[in-house]
């Protein structure tokens, strides 16, 4: 297979770097570049070292055989109108950042033999939700009450990563205060609560693979802040995904930083307990006192710093804690006619074999040729006005599904692309399986499919340069939410952490937690005249 053409960043040369910066950001995903580009509005010159051939990380976006598929972005929330969320968006792309609403009907679940739905905006969520489970009004009303309550949860949480640690203690009895006790309850726990129709909590968790773990082991806080992410509906980049860094990465050069593809990172330099720089693959050291890390923290303290610096620090122990979300399986389908041709919907499809999602879970990972316990299957070319513009008479579908990391450590230490007749044959079958589940739904793209490949929890370690195949970071269970220490300061002078690992998984997760990263190095003070450019 070629690889794409689709490229961002420049490519990495000891001699195209500049004298000096003021910061080196490690990882070009949404994290890193947030933080880049809030950095560089205050006057540093940053430099963006990504591993992968282009930058962006999750918002990426490839192209083959004619076709182009994003490998994270699947739709985004909270953008339709001038949100908090719309706002920082608008202004780390300068405004070039177009959103396309998909349909009002965003996300459909099929559960066993019936189907839910979900709809665009607060009041229709809550109708729509009463029209389909007409006994349960009540149970609906608390539960949207509890979203609304979590949000003050939500606010506590991120100014609570954001402070010192003498801050946090001091601000403790304010945001114990502020946060609800049940955001750090599982989601089926505070649910059973509220009402005992199994099918109306599978239809309020029918997102569960947007966090990767289903309602009894996932934390209420993770739930609460997807169901308010989506309750205005969903929304597709204008011009595909790898929009978003092509957007934000003028602001990173306006000061003459740059994002440095095919620049993977071999350590990060410490010395007297202080950051130094980093020593890249090629054996260059680049100098600078200020490095942040948005490549997750089992990368960081497991892989870029030193093992005995890890252990002094107490971070190696702490890792214990915490454990790597769920791996995936990617399938990219391309057909050789137009998405309205061929029916493709703008709506996202979930497809669970029961109401029991633990369960499912529990019988995939434990018996050999279970059903999948979630496949997700989205349409990007039918939410992306621009697309028949870049590629016309064709089409694109993406389905992802949870695969564990286990299936395919035997060929972890192999080079992708070159792993050997056996992982194609495993990778074929694994994809026919869920093409059928494509072809169960829309049977009339039966003979239309010209071109599809699978991507494993493998291709995500090449490409991301992640460990287990993780999608989203650290697992979203109500222990990761109470790891202070999952916060942007380090206990070494100089390290910094962002990405979705200081908040939470998603392009948005991660955006804000590059907001709270620039804010805890610089202090409000500094960033008080930026909060005002983008929020007014």
């Amino acid at each position: 297979m070629k690889p794409s053409t689709l490229r961002i960043g420049y490519r990495y040369r000891p001699n195209r770097l500049a004298e000096s910066y003021d910061a080196i950001v490690i990882g070009s995903g949404m994290g890193g570049l947030t933080t880049a580009a809030l950095l560089s509005e205050l006057g540093q010159k940053v430099c963006v070292l990504e591993q992968h051939y282009t930058a962006g990380g999750y918002t990426h976006s490839y192209e083959r055989e004619g076709y182009e598929w994003d490998v994270g972005v699947h739709y985004i929330g909270d953008v339709g109108a001038p949100t908090r969320t719309r706002k920082l968006f608008d202004f780390l792309s300068d405004g070039k950042l177009e959103w396309a609403p998909m349909d009002e009907e965003f996300d459909r679940y099929y559960v066993g033999d019936k189907v839910f739905t979900a709809r665009a905006g607060k009041q229709a969520f809550r109708d729509n939700l009463v029209r389909q489970f007409p006994d349960e009004a009540d149970a609906i009303d608390r539960y949207m009450e509890l979203l609304r309550s979590a949000s003050d949860g939500l606010s506590a949480f991120g100014m609570g990563r954001m402070l010192k640690p003498w801050q946090r203690t001091l601000a403790t009895p304010y945001l114990r205060w502020k946060t609800p006790e049940h955001v750090f309850r599982s989601t089926w726990d505070v649910l059973s609560e509220l009402t005992d129709n199994q099918d109306l909590i599978a239809t309020l968790c029918g997102q569960w693979g947007d966090m990767g773990l289903p309602p009894k082991q996932s934390a209420f806080m993770a739930q609460a802040m997807i169901a308010r992410h989506y309750l205005y509906g969903g929304y597709y980049p204008v011009g595909g995904s790898w929009k978003i860094a092509d957007s934000i990465i003028p602001k990173i050069q306006a000061t003459g930083g740059e994002v440095f593809t095919y620049a993977r990172v071999e350590r990060i330099r410490i010395e007297d307990g202080a950051v130094r720089g980093v020593t890249m693959q090629d054996g260059h050291d680049i100098d600078c006192d200020t490095v942040v890390s948005a490549a997750g923290v089992a990368n960081t303290f497991r892989g870029l710093v030193d093992s005995e610096i890890s252990k002094s620090t107490g971070y190696e122990e702490k890792l214990d804690s915490v454990e790597p979300s769920f791996a995936h399986l990617g399938v990219y389908v391309g057909c050789k006619d137009t998405a309205e041709n061929l029916g493709l919907p703008k709506t996202n499809y979930w497809i669970y074999p029961s109401n029991d999602y633990d369960a499912d879970v529990e019988r995939f990972v434990s018996e050999e040729g279970a059903e999948f316990p979630v496949v997700y299957i989205s349409f990007p070319s039918a939410k992306d006005p621009d697309y028949l513009n870049r590629h016309p008479g064709t089409a694109t579908i993406e389905i992802v599904a949870p695969a564990p990391y286990e299936w395919f450590e035997r060929w972890q230490d192999s080079t992708w692309g070159k792993r050997g007749d056996d992982y194609d044959v495993f990778k074929k079958e694994l994809g026919e399986r869920l093409m059928a589940h494509l072809y169960a739904k829309l049977p009339q793209l039966e003979g239309k499919v010209d071109y599809y490949e699978v991507s494993t929890p493998l291709s995500t370690n090449w490409f991301g340069g992640y460990q287990r195949g993780e999608l989203y970071g650290l697992s979203h269970t109500a222990k990761r939410f109470q790891q202070d220490w999952l916060s942007p300061k380090t206990r070494i002078n100089g390290l910094w952490l962002t990405g979705q690992d200081v908040v939470t998984c998603g392009v948005t997760g991660a955006m804000m937690a590059g907001l709270m990263t620039t804010t805890a190095m610089v202090g409000m003070r500094r960033m008080g005249p930026v909060m005002k450019k983008i929020y007014g």
